[in-house]
């Protein structure tokens, strides 16, 4: 009898430890989990091509969660996604879809962010669409001819490339230029060897003339700046002067001044004319007298 129960005990206790087990396996196969704190998160896709629901969700690599349901928005794919309540998810996490593996598989992939601010699970997050081998493929198919254009455009520029390069006299030519030029690199370091004490020098003399140069304008900075300022006002003084000898010129071309009335006086300047002329002919006449039997003078005085 004794037996008996503990027979009936075992089997009680493997059955227990097989729907534990069972459960268990049923869990971790549909990401069934009984804690109650677990957070949820909505995220909207243009495209959640492959991806199922029970998906892993992964931070960093880790798993912390899986996929809990895909539906329609707006012409848009919104999933929701169930994350374990140990995930520190900051304002500006990232999620992304991307491969899982090469046969197809799918997941999501969680950046926490770095926001002082926690995430508002209350908001629909946007997820990014990282492509997969089908989308990389198509890709491939609509620039194919493109492609082909392109290998065909590089396959002719090495064809003539192989051409340049098999010409004896091109490639004797590049020689002659690569020995030249080691040739010129040698006899400028020579040169930079031979004279490295009078260069050294050179750059020495320029550091002392430029530090000279410093201290010049440093101990005379008051001089040059009374000097400037004395430039700059004589400077204003010639303007001035310019200005008034361009006004005097303007007075008397327009008669206003006394130089410009004399000037502009058609009666003076008549007379000034006639009095030079008869200067002129009394000059001529002593000029006359001069050159034969002198200069005479005939005068009564009384």
């Amino acid at each position: 009898m004794r037996n008996e129960r503990k027979t009936e005990i075992k089997v009680g206790l493997t059955v227990l430890i097989g729907l534990v087990v069972l459960v268990w396996v049923l869990g971790w196969a549909k990401n069934f989990s009984l804690n109650s704190k677990e957070k949820k998160i909505s995220v909207q896709f243009e495209s959640v091509a492959g991806l199922s629901v029970g998906d892993q969700v992964t931070i960093k690599g880790i798993k912390k969660g899986y996929v809990d349901d895909i539906y329609m928005v707006n012409n848009t794919a919104r999933v929701d996604l169930i994350v374990n309540e140990d995930a520190d998810l900051r304002k500006d996490a990232k999620f992304s879809l991307m491969v899982l593996d090469l046969m197809g598989g799918k997941k999501i992939e969680i950046d926490p962010g770095n926001s002082s601010q926690p995430l508002d699970y209350q908001k629909i997050q946007t997820g990014l669409f990282l492509g997969d081998i089908s989308t990389t493929m198509a890709m491939l198919s609509s620039v194919q001819d493109d492609l082909v254009d392109v290998i065909i455009e590089v396959k002719s520029s090495l064809n003539s490339l192989n051409k340049l390069l098999g010409n004896s006299e091109f490639t004797d030519e590049i020689q002659k230029s690569v020995i030249s030029l080691n040739k010129l690199i040698a006899k400028t370091d020579k040169l930079i060897s031979d004279n490295s004490k009078s260069i050294n020098s050179l750059l020495d003399n320029s550091n002392d003339l430029i530090k000279n140069s410093n201290q010049f304008i440093v101990e005379n900075k008051d001089d040059i700046q009374k000097t400037i300022k004395n430039i700059n006002g004589l400077m204003t003084s010639t303007d001035s002067l310019v200005a008034q000898l361009s006004k005097f010129m303007s007075d008397v071309d327009k008669g206003e001044n006394n130089i410009g009335k004399l000037v502009n006086d058609e009666k003076i300047m008549s007379d000034l004319q006639e009095t030079l002329s008869q200067l002129k002919e009394l000059s001529k006449i002593v000029l006359e007298q001069l050159k034969g039997e002198g200069f005479k003078v005939d005068a009564d005085i009384f």
